[in-house]
């Protein structure tokens, strides 16, 4: 039976996938162009894990089943091309006979120079007896100086094709084969890019059909609809939560896959279960644009532009994506929206989890029992945050600022991210083992609730960053319509405040009753 895979390209004849034969097609037409005149020179890019290799090879695959009489077709790989930048040049040069004999089972000796390589795809040359359709997949694994020469030489190829026999060229990749990394700019024509987009719901439900078909165990449709929700249809996280719900935490195929089997999987892949292309993300956020990803969490209206170097960085890794959003005066825009929620909540935990450690002070008084926060009737929120207050307090005595560094509005106040942050990191370690913690983002981008469920109750946390005394009543309407929304009676609104005064703290503070919710609001310096 075949299974589901999440690390590297699919095997139709062993793995779960979807055909696709619509965007082979377009790669495959793309590439073979006008077959008397000459093909395209174009790129293929998508982020990691999402079947731009997969995708490579079935074109590769149709192309030599319809024109393999005509056309040598080859693909060529960089992924184990190491060179150094310092003679990048020549070292690549020296893989160049490896390469061709790989792709195209020809031997020929090593190029002198550049010009040498030029001349290998010389129609009066004597290696290729044919036009070449060719595939160059892990372009960005070259070094930028390496890609700049060879996109310069495959333009000169493409500009005096009638002289070489490179018919159709397919470059494959995350950002360098759009020329984002190049003073140069664009290797081709932008227009002729092809974009690996994500699987739609149908394409996600047929290869959970397919396992129910092979392996004759249920899938409950809620399940189907879950991971087509939270992973957006990013191939490689459709495939990984396939192997977790079928195999990993698989209770047995006489039993369905039901909700709760969903619920406990995804927890496990929130926290505990590692995945290099998620670790790879998330070491991507976090690196030199870790700024605007904790905005991101802020702000629900950040704009898109592609020209911006953070917003094309975490767009072409997979990080961030986009949406229309109708501004006041009418006219569309697109705003940053995360690339699907379970990127976004691992990017939630990786950015909390380091703020209440290594400060040596006790997140929770070691005599405090919290008799009086798991009450008989469920959860006392208000009483769990007056904790978190005075462990704030007891930072601010041993002079630890846990802002310290921390991103900022133009303003100066912290963002609302932050506030988030630190709460949920804190919350973890004081009830992490009672309750299970979930934020849950119902925008996208610019609100999170904390939903806090002890024995099967659920309670709602709202974090505000109060910016304004005059929004104070439009944050309280906002807290009761989320607890309505999840049929809750109470909700408390944690609301951080750019001061320390504890008269401005304690009038900030307070019970209402709104539109039939009790809002708490406990008012945090």
């Amino acid at each position: 039976m075949r299974r589901f895979h999440s690390y590297g390209p699919v095997d139709p004849e062993e793995h779960f996938c979807v055909p696709r034969r619509a965007l082979i097609e377009q790669c495959v037409e793309q590439l073979l162009g006008a077959p008397d005149k000459g093909g395209h020179y174009f790129t293929i890019w998508a982020p990691r894990q999402t079947g731009k290799t997969w995708l490579m090879r079935r074109a590769a695959a149709e192309l030599r089943a319809r024109h393999g009489d005509r056309f040598l077709v080859g693909t060529m790989s960089m992924q184990g091309v190491v060179l150094k930048e310092g003679n990048a040049d020549e070292a690549f040069l020296r893989y160049a006979p490896s390469l061709v004999r790989r792709t195209f089972k020809r031997t020929i000796p090593q190029p002198p120079d550049w010009q040498g390589w030029l001349e290998l795809f010389s129609s009066a040359g004597n290696v290729f007896d044919r036009p070449l359709l060719l595939f160059i997949d892990e372009f960005d694994k070259l070094p930028r100086a390496v890609i700049d020469r060879l996109i310069e030489l495959f333009r000169d190829m493409y500009l005096d094709r009638e002289n070489f026999l490179l018919h159709g060229l397919a470059l494959v990749g995350v950002r360098a084969v759009l020329g984002v990394d190049s003073d140069r700019g664009s290797p081709f024509n932008v227009q002729r890019s092809l974009h690996v987009p994500n699987l739609n719901h149908d394409e996600v439900a047929d290869m959970y059909r397919q396992y129910q078909q092979e392996s004759g165990q249920v899938i409950d449709p809620a399940v189907v609809e879950r991971v087509h929700e939270v992973t957006r249809g990013q191939p490689g996280l459709v495939s990984w939560f396939g192997e977790l719900l079928t195999e990993k935490y698989n209770l047995g195929r006489d039993r369905t896959i039901a909700l709760r089997e969903w619920s406990a999987t995804y927890g496990a892949a929130s926290r505990v279960e590692p995945n290099n292309t998620v670790l790879n993300l998330l070491k991507k956020a976090q690196g030199s644009y870790r700024r605007q990803v904790v905005e991101l969490f802020a702000r629900a209206d950040v704009p898109f532009s592609i020209d911006a170097p953070w917003c094309s960085y975490l767009y072409l890794n997979g990080i961030i994506d986009y949406e229309d959003s109708i501004a006041p005066s009418g006219e569309t825009l697109q705003v940053c929206r995360f690339s699907s929620p379970f990127i976004q909540h691992r990017l939630y935990n990786a950015l909390s989890s380091d703020l209440v450690r290594g400060t040596g002070v006790p997140t929770l008084d070691p005599l405090d029992e919290l008799t009086d926060v798991f009450a008989p009737a469920g959860l006392n929120v208000p009483a769990l945050l007056a904790r978190y207050r005075d462990y704030l307090g007891r930072l601010r005595q041993r002079g630890i600022d846990p802002w310290q560094g921390q991103p900022r509005r133009e303003d100066l106040h912290l963002t609302e991210a932050v506030g988030h942050f630190h709460l949920y990191a804190w919350l973890w370690d004081v009830v992490g083992r009672e309750c299970i913690i979930s934020p849950e983002f119902p925008t996208g981008n610019g609100k999170v609730d904390l939903i806090l469920t002890y024995e099967g109750r659920p309670a709602l946390i709202e974090v505000k960053s109060l910016e304004k005394r005059s929004r104070l009543g439009a944050y309280r309407r906002q807290t009761a319509a989320y607890a309505q929304n999840k049929g809750l009676a109470a909700a408390a609104l944690a609301l951080f405040v750019p001061t320390q005064d504890e008269a401005v703290l304690r009038e900030l503070s307070g019970e209402e009753d709104v539109g039939g919710v009790r809002v708490t609001t406990v008012a945090i310096g």
